[in-house]
């Protein structure tokens, strides 16, 4: 046997291992994919009617937010009479997020704000902060919405998402909104990383039958109330760095119905400046291990390699290192085209998910279109974070035993 006929069973063996993980994984994507065209439209801002009067209790939970939390404010109070209260929970800003928050009071009387209690063992900051403004929020109100401070809502937003909510029968909304990016580098990962999100779960505005699959997003978080009080408020998520998504999936577990809407057109979002805080605050809470089982998460990992962090790789080893020692259908040729046909995918979502995107002040706007290049790094960030749990967010500490 010569050394050629080595090498073609080595790359034939290596290809066929390689395709019995990708193949699957594959499969799964693009049945998700293909739900695509059957999602709920965008929401769209609404006027408010009487009968929504005084319905929602709004809750934003802030910890030194001084430098962005202006654009929440002033979006708030165009927010019409179906927004009953404004709760702002601060937990002992140190930078003047409190002064704010009463500058907006003294124009408008909706808004409230309080300090949190101290933090309990076994409490991350941002439930806790919610869960006490929803125990003095007001119970007239029939829907808590929990807003982030980064949040920049439109006109319109609150009475859209409640009328959606009620006409759909929701008992928890979530919306994703659309980001604003600013920078070379966030041009460049940000997208990479929110599609290791759109891989792993169904579209926004299509409604997950499985409770442990639910997706959610805190930054925009309608619930009827009496369902939140039916849960225990938000204790169920008191350890949890993804709050949203745990608490959604328990309520979701109750039978009540859960929707994750698309909101680019109601809301934006600036939430970290520059690629390293994007990697370093965003990606450490996006494996969504605290809201997933230790099997559902070996599930995600190996799907997003599978499908998102070796297609540029192998690809880039055949054409650059080691093309193919023959032009017959073997399993090193299947590889390679199975490979190109997930980067032409990967490519196609680039087209889908731009109107989720703001670039209009961007510098480099033009690197969203090379972020699937950011694949590897986004998958690996996704490992990292799997396998640390935080100990430090937004400032505050926290001990290894949470």
């Amino acid at each position: 046997m010569t050394t050629l006929d080595n090498a073609l069973i080595v790359e034939s063996a290596i290809s066929l291992l390689l395709l019995l993980i990708q193949v699957p994984a594959t499969a799964i994507l693009f049945s998700r994919l293909l739900k695509g065209p059957r999602r709920h439209p965008p929401i769209e801002p609404q006027q408010p009617t009487p009968e929504l009067l005084g319905r929602v209790s709004i809750v934003v939970p802030t910890l030194n937010e001084a430098l962005r939390i202006s654009p929440l404010l002033a979006g708030l109070s165009q927010q019409s009479y179906e927004v009953r209260e404004i709760m702002v929970v601060d937990s002992k800003s140190s930078d003047g997020t409190p002064d704010l928050v009463k500058a907006s009071q003294q124009k408008d009387p909706r808004f409230r704000l309080m300090t949190d209690d101290p933090l309990p063992f076994g409490w991350v900051g941002r439930p806790w902060a919610l869960h006490n403004g929803f125990l003095y929020s007001s119970e007239a109100s029939q829907w808590f919405l929990g807003l982030d401070a980064d949040i920049q809502p439109h006109p319109g937003l609150v009475a859209g998402l409640v009328k959606t909510a009620e006409a759909q029968g929701y008992d928890l909304v979530s919306l994703s909104p659309q980001f604003i990016l600013k920078y070379p580098g966030e041009c460049w990962l940000q997208p990479a990383l929110l599609m290791t999100l759109l891989y792993r779960f169904d579209p926004a505005g299509i409604n997950t039958e499985q409770p442990e699959r639910v997706m959610a997003n805190g930054q925009c978080f309608l619930c009827r109330r009496s369902v939140l009080a039916a849960v225990g408020g938000y204790s169920s998520a008191s350890n949890s760095f993804c709050d949203d998504v745990t608490l959604a999936r328990n309520i979701a577990i109750q039978g009540y119905k859960v929707g994750f809407l698309d909101g680019a057109k109601v809301l934006k979002v600036r939430m970290y400046e520059g690629a390293m805080e994007t990697w370093k605050e965003w990606g450490r809470s996006l494996d969504l291990k605290d809201a997933t089982s230790r099997s559902q998460l070996w599930g995600d990992l190996w799907l997003l390699t599978s499908v998102q962090g070796l297609p540029l790789l192998i690809v880039l080893t055949f054409l650059l290192i080691s093309p193919p020692l023959s032009y017959s259908p073997t399993p090193p040729l299947l590889l390679l085209g199975l490979n190109l046909f997930l980067l032409v995918i990967r490519f196609a979502m680039l087209i889908a998910i731009a109107p989720s995107y703001d670039r209009t002040n961007a510098k480099g706007s033009w690197l969203f279109w090379l972020s699937p290049l950011a694949d590897p790094l986004a998958v690996l960030r996704i490992f990292l974070s799997a396998f640390r749990t935080p100990r430090e967010w937004r400032g505050r500490k926290y001990s290894a035993e949470l």
